[in-house]
């Protein structure tokens, strides 16, 4: 497969910020990329670039075979993109929309009728083309913002943040969209999410982002087996217990690495059923109060905590890419 987006070094500050740090990426075409981390993080500064909604303060990227620096029309063209802001005309129906789209990127009439069919039936909206937006639930907004990214037969869409906001049940069913189009329609798709489970169950391949950097990148199974197969036990308990804990399994030889973390204990063990009972023996000697105990595998959750030192499900959501129009 052919490389589709490479950055080398790509920075960018923002007076003495430095929101993106060097980060250096190789999509793949076809791929299903994730950039996951928390608030703040730099996910979606570094998608802001790749679109050419900002421009870098340093080193280089191409998206499409477009610097998109130099380049920035070829790239948009090149590019759909759904910000976490709705940014769909409510008062305009759902074809209106689509057609308007197809205007804005010089689109023919003939062109954009067909294409408009074409794009409400991806998305299972063909039924409600005339009707007006402001009817629709947010599944089916977010559903014809992806359709709109679509209108203009890009290789590339960008979802910043899918699905926040939504109910579980709808999340669901966006994630079987970003699937179908990946799949049937061969569209490279880049998403930015601080959902655990939305990047290990749509993306081939994700970078963990935090501070700026990237910390780690690789499938969901490499990323895991960074903590090498190692079991994690799981204590809730007082902040003052867990500290003492903590400390009192610094050193042990089963224990690689105890961290705590709001009111919980993650501790990455060698073999966590020998190490539970030992633990817990620990714990109650400790006179530790445990409120609840859990053993597991390793999850992404896992290994973000322990590359990053925090717990990503404990993090704001991140606040998105704006609406913006590009000139043209």
């Amino acid at each position: 497969m052919k490389t589709i987006i490479e950055t080398e070094n790509l920075t960018k500050d923002f007076g003495k910020l430095r929101a993106v740090d060097g980060v250096s990426l190789s999509i793949k075409e076809g791929e299903i990329f994730g950039l996951l981390g928390p608030n703040g993080a730099g996910k979606t500064t570094t998608i802001s670039m790749l679109c050419t909604i900002l421009r870098p303060t340093s080193g280089n990227a191409k998206v499409n075979g477009f610097d998109v620096d130099t380049q920035q029309d070829d790239v948009r063209k090149s590019i759909g993109i759904v910000f976490q802001d709705g940014s769909l005309d409510e008062e305009l129906t759902a074809m209106e929309n689509l057609e308007m789209h197809g205007r804005l990127y010089g689109m023919g009439k003939a062109m954009i009728a067909k294409r408009a069919q074409e794009v409400l039936g991806i998305v299972e909206l063909t039924d409600r083309k005339n009707d007006v937006v402001k009817t629709f639930s947010g599944g089916m907004k977010r559903r014809l913002e992806i359709g709109r990214g679509l209108m203009h037969f890009p290789k590339i869409l960008f979802l910043d943040e899918p699905t926040i906001g939504l109910d579980p049940q709808t999340r669901i069913h966006i994630w079987e969209y970003v699937e179908k189009l990946n799949k049937e329609h061969g569209v490279t798709i880049v998403l930015t999410t601080h959902y655990m489970e939305e990047a290990e169950k749509l993306c081939s391949r994700i970078a963990i982002v935090d501070h700026a950097k990237i910390v780690l990148l690789g499938s969901p199974d490499e990323l895991k087996a960074k903590l090498n197969g190692k079991g994690v036990i799981a204590i809730k308990a007082s902040k003052a217990d867990l500290g003492k804990l903590e400390e009192a399994l610094k050193g042990l030889a089963y224990v690689k690495k105890a961290q705590a973390l709001e009111g919980q204990i993650n501790i990455t063990v060698t073999d966590e059923k020998a190490a539970f009972p030992k633990i817990l023996a620990l714990a109650t000697k400790m006179k530790v109060a445990i409120e609840s105990i859990e053993i597991h595998k390793p999850s992404l959750n896992d290994v973000f905590i322990h590359f990053t030192g925090r717990d990503i499900r404990r993090e704001d959501a991140p606040s998105g890419m704006k609406r913006m129009a590009f000139r043209r």
